[in-house]
């Protein structure tokens, strides 16, 4: 019998990418629907499951023997297979350093924790290479992250982690320590008297609509508006707290980021 588990079901996106990066994918026997990296998981494995919803039944015909949750969304599901028997981790990172804490115990959990560190180890080195970066300018901008446009919702804390790692300066900060999006929503008003130097959408499963966004009442009046930094990072990228957190959101921020200290250059 293996110390380890050797029948896993992710129920998010971000457990089945860390097994990738890690090569312990042929232990996954089943993800959600919703997995997006890495996209040939998508092909690979069966599809047994949404995010708030799971047909529990259809996941204990695989017989795993470790199923990966995460977040409150998920507690009644977990509550319904640990009832089931079943052996249940649930995640609830909320954090950057909560990001790769999940990614270390991914590794302890499955026997993989020295491929872990490595994995962890260069994601830190991205991020203290782009806090390098920004340390050398003397301005950082303001930005406006929107996670959703009605109701309006600003960055979660990861995201605003991410902008602060790249160069920036979250307009909400106090508000991106709040788990619940209810709790992170923000009027127009409140973005108008933050004015914002550069807005960023990533409107939780569709497109940003930067044209949409400037029509706002007020709006117009907005630096990001005038000097036109409105920009989308999908919500792949930036909105599932995984390894593309360390890869493409914060790469995609800084080149946003850098564009606009370029555009503050040449009017300098």
């Amino acid at each position: 019998m293996s110390r380890w588990p050797q029948r896993i079901v992710c129920l998010t996106t971000e457990t089945v990418e860390v097994l990738y990066l890690l090569g312990e994918q042929d232990r996954i026997v089943g993800i959600s629907g919703f997995t997006t990296r890495p996209a040939i998981a998508r092909k690979e494995k069966p599809k047994i499951s949404g995010f708030t919803s799971a047909n529990i039944d259809k996941i204990l015909a695989l017989n795993p023997d470790l199923v990966l949750c995460f977040s409150n969304l998920q507690a009644d599901i977990a509550a319904s297979l640990i009832k089931a028997g079943c052996q249940v981790h649930v995640f609830n990172q909320r954090s950057l350093d909560e990001t790769l804490q999940m990614i270390l115990t991914v590794g302890d959990l499955v026997g993989a924790s020295d491929k872990a560190h490595v994995l962890v180890a260069q994601y830190r080195a991205l991020l203290d290479a782009a806090r390098h970066q920004a340390s050398r300018w003397s301005h950082k901008p303001s930005i406006y992250f929107e996670e959703w446009d009605e109701p309006m919702m600003c960055s979660i804390r990861w995201a605003a982690e991410l902008i602060e790692a790249a160069g920036g300066q979250d307009c909400f900060p106090e508000l991106s320590q709040f788990h619940s999006a209810k709790d992170r929503q923000v009027t127009a008003e409140q973005v108008l008297a933050a004015q914002p130097d550069i807005i960023i959408g990533s409107w939780c499963g569709k497109k940003f609509q930067p044209e949409k966004v400037k029509t706002r009442a007020g709006w117009h009046s907005l630096p990001a508006v005038q000097h036109g930094h409105l920009y989308e990072i999908k919500s792949v990228d930036i909105l599932q707290p995984g390894p593309a957190l360390f890869t493409e959101g914060l790469a995609q921020l800084q080149t946003i980021i850098q564009r606009w200290q370029q555009q503050q250059e040449s009017v300098r």
